[in-house]
């Protein structure tokens, strides 16, 4: 077989309906749509999740909780991934992200203390849990709160 030979299956291609185009085609004059009522006219139908009148399952079913709209989401480090950095550097949110560590800042950083540090550092950070306090200050870094 060769591509120029090539066919398509039976069924695989389907051909347009061309509606509109005179009653010999099956389709002309209401163009499939019958006579009158909503569905016939232009932009006809009901909107999406509307049941006749009927309270809509979406209002029927119960909502629970909510989104608070003030919440703060911190781009999370851990301890153990400063040791990238050398001997007595200052860390910021542009040396973690210059070093791969961060994509986003969201609304500030957050330092966890999962792991072992080994650098003396000084990390600079809008939130620290109590262990990544501990960890960095007994490795004989600093930590400096935005």
């Amino acid at each position: 077989m060769k591509l120029h030979e090539m066919k398509y299956l039976d069924g695989a291609r389907k051909t347009r309906k061309r509606v509109g185009r005179g009653h010999g085609s099956g389709l002309g004059k209401t163009s499939g749509k019958g006579h009158k009522g909503q569905n016939s006219r232009s932009g006809g139908g009901v909107a999406l999740g509307f049941e006749g009148g009927q309270t809509p399952l979406f209002k029927r079913i119960p909502k629970r909780g909510f989104t608070n709209y003030t919440r703060k989401e911190y781009a999370i480090v851990n301890v153990k991934n400063l040791n990238v950095f050398e001997d007595d550097v200052v860390v910021d949110f542009e040396a973690l992200k210059s070093v791969g560590l961060l994509k986003k800042g969201l609304d500030g950083v957050k330092i966890l203390g999962q792991g072992e540090l080994s650098k003396k550092l000084t990390v600079r950070a809008n939130k620290f849990s109590k262990s990544a306090i501990t960890a960095i200050e007994k490795a004989g870094g600093k930590v400096e709160v935005i």
